[in-house]
């Protein structure tokens, strides 16, 4: 065979492979500036199509909050230095509270962050334009400039704020704080909330002080307008360098109320447990468990960005892992217990408030992991309903359609789904029915292997994203958005703004 031959062979062989590898890698180039919606395909669930226009409809940027006088304001302060983010020169930043119904006003502004910065509240059913989503409901706010957030406290329960600009590294690292709605009557329009409900702008609530009496309730029993009601306790969970803290103090922090309020900021689900005394489940993400059972000797899972609210039946010990604790003087530490609370059976039945049978989109978001191209970039990443990220589908809803969604984890690892703007409520787990209270939820724990079924009406116009709250995985591709007809978004990751929001 000549050797012309035998070259132009090896040269045909060489393009066999390293043709498609060359497409797959031009085919995974994310443009340095880009509209997420027009990003992927749309996914229709099975109903009437969707067409999303991204010129014409409402922008997210007119989905705001109230005008008026708020009764809750509040101003945060991002600083940075070196690699701790704090905000009002704390981490955790200052607790804010308010009463179920009245207007709550943020002034975020960023004194030395230079990847900017937005704040998004975790949990918390805002309007989309006050989300917080760098790149897709606002622009990152730069240094030395100043974002406003106003929103109705809707919903009573424990909720959280952090940003999601470049989370993955600002949260990890200290951008965050709590916010919890106590139910009650909401102050006149008119009317600034009374000064001992929101921590003063310039430095932090202490960390684990209770709340006073006449701030909150438990979350299932508001107490009578003209009653005091019974205190709470904060009790933020979030691992600085390796070191597990509660509300960033490492050990064992005293136990000052029998309710408290737990939230796991971390990326991954810690388990907590209670000793010397038996407790109730009280809430789920902000929910209510209707008519909750006494339990004893049980862990409690917290998935990552989820809420627990525990009531302790007398004084005792509760243990998140990692040497921290609260505790009542004298309360000695018992093991982990073996066995945990099972949500889907725990508590007992309450109307949902709509028919999941009568469901007219039905999606399937099946996370898994294969070798591919990120941007170019070749590697393992996660993929959803076997697409890489940008090539991933966008959920389309009209306002008031009934969803039901089918989250499968095939992937190797444990995610926590997070679906901002929305609750929802759990159907089945691995083909088990629901039989306790409504389960739910904002941040749903999904092991390797598991399968939910989720139900929730569209009732909360926007673009919203819908992602891993182990946010290191959101820049390895698992995140996805349930978009609404007619809304469109003037801003775009990238740009002059370096919207990252991941």
């Amino acid at each position: 065979m000549r050797r012309s031959t035998r070259a132009v062979i090896a040269a045909v062989a060489a393009l066999a492979v390293l043709g498609p590898i060359g497409w797959f890698w031009y085919d995974s180039l994310v443009p340095g500036t880009y509209d997420m919606t027009a990003m992927g395909y749309p996914d229709s669930g099975g109903g009437p199509a969707v067409a999303h226009d991204h010129a014409a409809g409402i922008s997210v940027a007119d989905l705001k909050g109230p005008s008026g006088t708020p009764d809750v304001a509040v101003t945060l302060t991002a600083r940075k230095d070196g690699a701790r983010y704090t905000l009002n020169g704390s981490s955790p930043g200052p607790e804010i509270r308010a009463v179920q119904g009245q207007l709550i006003q943020v002034t975020l502004v960023n004194e030395s962050v230079p990847d900017g910065v937005t704040l998004h509240w975790h949990g918390v059913d805002v309007p989309n334009g006050e989300d917080g989503v760098a790149g897709v409901t606002q622009d990152a706010v730069p240094r030395g400039q100043s974002f406003v957030y106003r929103f109705v406290a809707k919903d009573a329960g424990t909720y959280w704020y952090h940003s999601h600009q470049v989370s993955h590294e600002q949260v990890k690292n200290g951008l965050f704080g709590p916010l919890v709605i106590t139910p009650g009557r909401a102050a006149p329009p008119d009317r600034a909330a009374p000064p001992d409900q929101v921590a003063p702008p310039d430095r932090a609530a202490p960390p684990d002080q209770a709340a006073p009496p006449d701030q909150a309730a438990p979350p299932d029993q508001a107490a009578p307008p003209d009653q005091a009601a019974p205190p709470d306790q904060v009790a933020m969970v979030h691992t600085y360098q390796g070191k597990r803290t509660i509300n960033g103090a490492p050990g064992v922090s005293e136990l000052r109320s029998r309710y408290v309020r737990l939230i796991n900021t971390d990326a991954g689900p810690i388990r907590v447990w209670v000793s010397g005394t038996s407790f109730q489940v009280a809430a789920i993400d902000g929910h209510d468990v209707h008519r909750p059972g006494t339990v004893r000797d049980r862990a409690v899972l917290v998935t990552a960005g989820g809420r627990v609210d525990l009531r302790l039946t007398g004084p005792g010990r509760v243990d998140v892992g990692g040497s921290a604790a609260l505790a009542a003087p004298g309360t000695a530490a018992a093991a982990l217990p073996g066995e945990t609370v099972d949500f889907l059976s725990y508590g007992e039945p309450a109307p949902l408030g709509f028919d999941p049978g009568r469901a007219n989109r039905r999606f399937r978001y099946d996370i898994g992991r294969r070798f591919g191209f990120l941007d170019g970039r070749p590697g393992m990443w996660w993929t959803v309903n076997g697409h890489l990220f940008p090539d991933i589908p966008m959920f389309m809803v009209t306002t008031g359609d009934v969803v039901r969604m089918t989250v499968h984890n095939g992937s190797g690892e444990v995610h926590p789904m997070h679906l901002h703007g929305h609750h929802v409520v759990v159907l089945t787990h691995n083909g088990v029915t629901a039989t306790g209270s409504p389960w739910w939820t904002d941040s749903l724990d999904v092991p390797d292997g598991d399968t939910f079924e989720l139900a929730f009406i569209a009732d909360n116009p926007g673009i919203w994203a819908d992602h891993c709250h182990n946010l290191d995985h959101v820049p390895e591709g698992l995140v996805a958005h349930l978009a609404y007809a007619g809304v469109r978004t003037p801003f775009q990751v990238g740009g002059k703004n370096a919207n990252t929001p991941e």
